[in-house]
């Protein structure tokens, strides 16, 4: 048993990490430690193409102790996460985004945001979008909407070269601070 599976851990906040397919999911162990650092129990969930290298499943596996889900279970299935007292979308995609603000729960971790949206579960985002998908018009219909319920945006991520020719980070510990701020 892991040392986050014992009575300590259930005592914490319960925090999912949906994770989407994007070339910054490979740092999401970052996250899970920063978020374990303040005081979060963690368990993650991914698209089912961020499950195909996006990134390091059994190492995400082994820092929460807990399976990453990516399919539904069935009704016979014991639930393997708590109810989440918050939930962070890192990195959010394009094709996440749009889906999870027109209610399009075709994969367990868009069914999941639409859920958190309708319980009133605090939600952090932190989207990863070229600058030419986030200036399509049903992407800023989706921000819009997806803020109008409630959800907080970090500053967009597209991935690209700064004016001094480097790459700044994705900013993982953002999520984090934002879920702070509505506490």
């Amino acid at each position: 048993m892991s040392e986050q599976a014992g009575t300590d851990a259930a005592a914490r906040p319960f925090l999912y990490v949906v994770v989407c397919a994007a070339g910054v999911a490979d740092g999401v162990g970052g996250l899970i430690d920063a978020a374990r650092g303040r005081g979060w129990e963690v368990g993650v969930m991914a698209t089912p193409v961020a499950m195909n290298g996006f990134f390091d499943t059994a190492a995400v596996e082994e820092r929460t102790g807990r399976p990453i889900r990516s399919a539904w279970r069935t009704p016979a299935d014991p639930r393997p996460f708590p109810p989440p007292d918050a939930v962070v979308v890192a990195p959010a995609t394009f094709n996440t985004i749009n889906k999870w603000a027109a209610g399009l729960a075709d994969t367990l971790a868009v069914a999941t945001l639409c859920e958190a949206s309708g319980l009133g579960v605090p939600v952090a985002v932190l989207p990863c979008v070229s600058d030419a998908l986030a200036s399509h018009p049903a992407y800023r219909e989706s921000l819009a909407r997806l803020r109008g319920m409630g959800v907080r945006f970090g500053d967009p991520y597209t991935g690209d070269t700064g004016q001094d020719g480097g790459r700044p980070g994705f900013g993982w510990e953002r999520a984090l601070d934002l879920l702070d701020e509505r506490r």
